[in-house]
């Protein structure tokens, strides 16, 4: 596969992986085109990896942690409707407006979150990896994931207020 067969199939795919890393689709986007631009020149290497995909993507989280990127990280925008876009688990929102309300306060509580904990959390329940492989990305123990997705999880945990807008369906 040709590097350009590549971006055009997996573009889509690195992209939500990004935002749901950022918080931010331009952000997002900018990490994408740094990795990718990366990626073209070490394709011969990249492409002889046993999953090229993953190897990109591994790129795309350490762009992510990286230093460089740090003051954006400090200053995520909160716009409710980008959580929307990214295709309701669930099967789709009831309301409109209350999804764009839970989304916002999700994307605010997310954006309180050190860059590690919150990369745990999406390696954890958008990637679903398990924690040695979480591990091996990020370069630390499974205990310091485990660790760190409980801080994060203490850290997003709804207030009772906000748990009264959750269908009983949803809290179980």
């Amino acid at each position: 596969m040709t590097f350009e067969q590549f971006a055009m199939a997996r573009l889509p795919s690195l992209l939500r992986y990004a935002v749901v890393l950022t918080g931010d689709r331009d952000l997002a986007q900018d990490v994408v085109q740094e990795v990718l631009a990366r990626a073209q020149v070490r394709w011969r290497r990249i492409s002889e990896a046993e999953s090229p995909e993953a190897y990109v993507r591994r790129m795309v989280l350490n762009e992510y942690l990286s230093w460089r990127r740090s003051w954006a990280v400090r200053h995520v925008h909160v716009v409710g409707e980008r959580l929307v876009e990214l295709d309701d688990a669930r099967g789709g929102v009831r309301d409109h407006a209350e999804g764009v309300v839970m989304a916002d306060v999700l994307w605010r509580r997310l954006s309180t979150l050190g860059r590690k904990q919150r990369a745990v959390l999406v390696l954890r329940y958008y990637e679903q990896l398990e924690d040695n492989q979480i591990a091996d990305l990020l370069g630390c123990s499974p205990a310091t994931v485990r660790s760190h997705a409980s801080r994060a999880l203490k850290t997003l945990r709804l207030s009772p207020e906000l748990m009264e807008r959750i269908p009983a369906e949803e809290k179980s």
